[in-house]
């Protein structure tokens, strides 16, 4: 498993290294049942403390993505779609809330985004 941390992101590394693993989960990289690298051993090779290690490993457990088993590890969960689904609207919203609020200091309408949209789409699908 290969995950990159940017210390000139804005995001937390914790976040960084959550959406890193959701991502290769999402995209079937690591199946469910696979381990994860030890809180430690992730922590010794991302050169980061083992509590933001820890932090990101308890939100995947927390959202799902993984489980973790007394004295044996951490596992990736078995795939709940609707879940996933969830997630992947959250961060929809997210992009379009800010989409709309660029759009609103350019002096875009609502109507003229959609288009806008509708455009891409079309593009896109061809």
């Amino acid at each position: 498993m290969e995950l990159i941390i940017r210390n000139t992101d804005n995001q937390p590394i914790y976040e960084q290294i959550c959406s890193q693993i959701k991502a290769q989960i999402i995209s079937g990289q690591l199946q469910p049942g696979d381990a994860l690298p030890s809180i430690r051993a992730l922590a010794k090779d991302l050169r980061i403390s083992v509590i933001t290690t820890k932090r990101a490993y308890d939100e995947l457990e927390s959202e799902g993505f993984c489980n973790t088993v007394a004295g044996k590890g951490c596992f990736v969960a078995e795939k709940n779609l609707q879940l996933i689904r969830e997630q992947r609207l959250r961060e929809l919203e997210s992009h379009l809330t800010a989409a709309g609020a660029l759009a609103k200091s350019c002096g875009i309408s609502g109507p003229e985004l959609q288009e806008m949209l509708r455009i891409l789409l079309e593009e896109e699908s061809l």
